[in-house]
């Protein structure tokens, strides 16, 4: 591989990811300097990039993308924003369920009717104060472990003013509530790959990409799809990738997708498509393996430095462990139908190349999904790779623009969440159904035992739990024992459908607040700016918790206003914690709307785990060991039957191997032109790819032809959990017996109870990936399917519930409320924090690990810290105070 020189026509081709931001720093607007252009324009950002929004009487007409930072804007940007912004689907007012508006002091509320009755238009007032209620009587009679937030995630906005982080403080002043715990996108590989490698891997920095050019000859992409997936970002997506991504490609390095089927980023990379049975990718990296210990291609010397534990796992790739079957190609052929000689052909190839294995946290999305970022893991670290220039693993290549050099700068930091005093119960994310079906059963999660709680509140901030959790039927059903669901977003979303009390929120458009742009780059700080006055009687989420710590008689210590007198002060500074900060003053910053703070030099040849690589005992990695733990104790010593110390071919629950006649399998990767569930409401959008306005799924020509299902028809997908209804995409490019469906669209029952919009959860499983980390198997799931002989009517997701407008309401008296109940608690909460307590919950808002210390090891969070202390802007003292803190009350720590 050679260095691509910068000539002008790099510069032409590459941009700015070639040579760096720099030289945006004079960078205005491009349409602003148009001196025809309309001015009536305001500067944005949002998930989906930056923008300008061009503005006529009050109202958006246009969002024009701002080119010289977005490199690649989308759809999404262009017309879905302007779309969703004044959908009909928009909540304008409060509402409450009329079952629950009738019965809330006699406690009949009738919980079964949710989704099917419906909701009265009710006033401000009403809304604040039946829920100030609800909280206040789940407390009293159940404990805060009674309420649970489901608002987990937040990828609702991209700011520091998240609902669920605004939602938490409001909590966090009353006792708190019970949360869940880890996360949908990487839920098993969080947990499992600190005791590894040392960290969780799947939200961490990658290899910067200009050391990928120079030196990696093969990248493996093993489910990834980087170009598709890196179409949003958590925080403000600038794609900056994307021309690094040809330029890897234009320079040679050869591309392999290891898949069931063909993606965009095969396509744009022009990758060699290698068809995978789904969920059967460890045992093709064990097959792999076998080979190479075979042809005597194991880096021996690197092993003995590097890692523990490969002895015993090579032993059981070589058939001598307790199951006393090798794992030769042959037998990894008949579990991935990948045949022999290409396992042989792939197991060289990677073995004697400079090779990059870049795996998607869909793989982990799986029954015994720890294991599979573990086995490739263990054939990088066989064959010597990791830590090397070029070479090695990466998890998180396809989100964040993975790749792009980091700046390593302060990004905003928001307001405090506060400590929550609920730590005996907990719910992991994907458990919500299993939580609710066995109140007061013990949990083991990550080491560590803790309970369900007793259900009877939940509160939905900024997220859509209702079409992101699976088996949708068997939640719809357990909800049923929950007195009060509030449910406070900006559209009439699935969750706000079975929710009781609906609050109206604002749009991102509307209101004021700071982001950052990149995940791992963090070479842009934004101003995202209220665009438009709030539409309807809706509020910013900041001002709804406002209101309601209002009614508790503590407002001013929720927006803490002795501190921000005014709220633009908390912009100000969150703003002065960023590097951009240093050289920007924060008046110019806001009026240009964007201010950057470039990446050095020295990290365009940034590698990961290159410190280990180059001295492990002066950078050990923080797992027991200080190394990659190819078996490791700490796991195998929990003794948890469905995940062993080392990665196992362990067959999944439902797969093609053990399908019934007719079973296909069913994998829901992320959507092209959504995020998540994001977007479903735009009819521009829905335009593109909707099928007869159902979720299209691609089904293969032999599949199809063999049920006689033609492109464009309607089919029914089916299983013992559920039926959705699809629009069939009939092609070549998906492998027979594997149907594949877009997550996240809006749900519509018809008479017949099947989805008739296509949402995948009605159909999958929650089946838990394993005792370790209890995480989602969305991915591991059977269905059949059928042509679709009788689809009622249109699809209805998109219309509101049936409103009830000008009913006579009475006012609630606040003797009905009898709020100050829970002085007496609140007035002891925070008594004896340690300093260093006290900055970890009011600075480290850690979005993917648990607020609970005690939930992690010591060296867990040693893993966890280096990316976010940088996050929360810690000073060096600071973040020493925090890590004692941590270092303390660890779940190992000696009591």
């Amino acid at each position: 591989m050679t260095a691509i020189q910068s000539t002008r026509r790099g510069f032409l081709q590459g941009g700015a990811a070639l040579l760096g931001a720099s030289w945006l720093m004079n960078s205005t607007a491009l349409a602003s300097i148009d001196p025809n252009s309309f001015a009536g324009r305001i500067f944005g950002a949002c998930h989906y990039g930056p923008f300008e929004a061009v503005l006529r009487d009050g109202k958006i007409v246009a969002i024009s993308p701002m080119v010289e930072l977005d490199q690649r804007p989308t759809e999404m940007l262009s017309h879905g924003i302007l779309d969703r912004t004044y959908d009909k689907s928009r909540i304008n007012y409060p509402m409450v369920r009329k079952s629950y508006l009738k019965g809330w002091k006699s406690g009949d509320v009738k919980p079964e009717l949710r989704g099917k009755e419906e909701y009265v238009r009710v006033d401000w007032d009403t809304a604040l104060k039946l829920t100030a209620k609800a909280i206040v009587d789940t407390i009293e009679q159940h404990g805060n472990q009674g309420i649970l937030s489901t608002s987990y995630g937040g990828w609702s906005h991209a700011g520091i003013m998240r609902p669920n982080v605004l939602q938490g403080k409001f909590f966090n002043m009353i006792g708190g509530c019970t949360n869940t715990v880890g996360d949908w996108s990487a839920g098993a590989s969080q947990i499992s790959l600190p005791h590894v490698i040392g960290d969780m891997e799947v939200y961490s920095a990658q290899t910067a990409w200009e050391v990928i050019r120079d030196h990696t000859e093969v990248f493996v992409m093993v489910g990834c799809d980087p170009i598709k997936n890196n179409r949003i970002e958590y925080t403000v997506a600038d794609h900056g990738m994307y021309q690094p991504w040809e330029q890897i490609r234009d320079n040679g390095t050869k591309f392999i997708s290891i898949n069931p089927q063909k993606t965009a980023s095969d396509a744009y990379l022009n990758a060699e498509w290698v068809r995978i049975i789904p969920n059967t990718d460890v045992a093709l990296f064990l097959g792999m393996a076998y080979h190479v210990l075979e042809q005597g291609l194991e880096d021996r010397a690197y092993m003995d430095k590097y890692t523990v534990g490969g002895d015993k796992w090579i032993a059981y790739v070589k058939g001598e462990g307790d199951d006393k079957t090798a794992k030769t190609p042959e037998w990894a052929s008949a579990i991935t139908g990948i045949d022999a000689a290409k396992i042989r052909e792939l197991a060289e190839l990677l073995a004697k190349s400079r090779t990059e294995i870049a795996g998607a946290w869909s793989l982990q999305r799986a029954h015994h999904g720890e294991l599979t970022h573990w086995a490739i893991i263990n054939f990088a670290a066989l064959t010597g790779k990791i830590g090397k220039p070029g070479q090695g693993v990466g998890f998180s290549w396809h989100y964040g623009n993975g790749g792009m050099p980091q700046s390593g700068k302060g990004t905003p930091s928001g307001l405090s969440q506060g400590k929550n005093f609920v730590t005996e119960y907990i719910v992991p994310a994907s458990r919500l159904t299993e939580a609710l079906e066995n109140p007061g059963a013990e949990v083991f999660y990550n080491g560590n035992v803790r309970k369900y709680p007793d259900v009877h509140m939940i509160y939905n901030a900024g997220n859509n739990f209702m079409s992101h959790q699976q088996d949708t039927n068997r939640l719809i059903k357990a909800l049923q024992k929950v007195r009060t669901i509030v449910s406070q977003d900006v559209w009439w979303t699935a969750a706000t459908r079975w929710a009781d009390i609906v609050l109206p929120a604002s749009s991102t458009l509307e209101r004021d607040d700071m982001s950052v742009g990149g995940t791992y780059s963090n070479d842009k700080i934004y101003a995202m700016k209220k665009i438009i006055e709030p539409v309807g009687e809706s509020r910013s989420d900041f001002d709804i918790f406002a209101a309601l710590a209002d009614l508790f008689y503590r407002q001013s210590v929720y927006i803490e206003d002795g501190q921000f007198p005014e709220y633009m002060d908390i912009m100000k500074f969150a703003y002065a914690k960023t590097g951009a900060s240093q050289h920007t003053p924060f008046e110019e910053f806001w009026e240009k709307g964007y201010a950057l703070q470039p990446a050095p030099q020295e990290a365009r040849s940034w590698v990961r785990h290159g410190d280990f690589y180059t001295d492990p005992v002066a950078h050990p990695l923080h797992t027991k060991t200080g190394k990659i733990e190819m078996f490791c104790e700490t796991i195998a010593n929990m003794n948890i039957e469905d995940c062993p110390g080392m990665p196992m071919w362990l067959e999944p629950a439902e797969y093609l191997g053990n399908a019934k006649e007719g079973q296909m399998h069913v994998v829901s990767p992320h959507p092209w032109h959504r995020l998540h569930s994001q977007m479903d409401q735009s009819e521009s959008l829905r335009n593109l790819y909707k099928v007869q306005g159902r979720e299209p799924v691609r089904i293969n020509s032999e599949d199809a032809a063999a049920r006689g299902i033609a492109d464009g028809d309607l089919v029914e997908i089916f299983n013992d959990r559920g039926t959705v209804i699809a629009g069939a995409v009939v092609s070549d490019e998906i492998m027979p017996g594997v149907i594949s469906i877009y997550e996240g669209c809006w749900p519509s029952l018809d008479s017949k109870g099947r989805c008739n919009s296509g949402l995948v959860n009605f159909l999958t499983s929650t089946q838990k990936s394993s005792g370790l980390s209890q995480a989602t198997t969305a991915n591991t799931c059977l269905a059949s399917i059928r042509k679709c002989e009788d689809p009622e009517g249109p699809n209805m997701a998109y219309e509101k519930p049936p409103i009830i407008e000008g009913m006579e309401i009475a006012a609630i008296a606040d003797e009905d409320l009898a709020l100050d109940r829970l002085d007496a608690l609140v007035e002891a909460l925070y008594a004896d924090m340690s300093p260093g307590e006290k900055l970890f919950y009011e600075r480290c808002t850690v979005c993917h690990g648990p607020r609970d210390v005690g939930a992690f090891t010591q060296l867990q969070w040693k893993a966890i810290t280096p990316s976010m202390f940088p996050r929360a802007g810690l000073e060096e003292d600071e973040a020493a105070l925090v890590m004692e803190f941590l270092m303390t009350n660890a779940s190992d720590a000696a009591k």
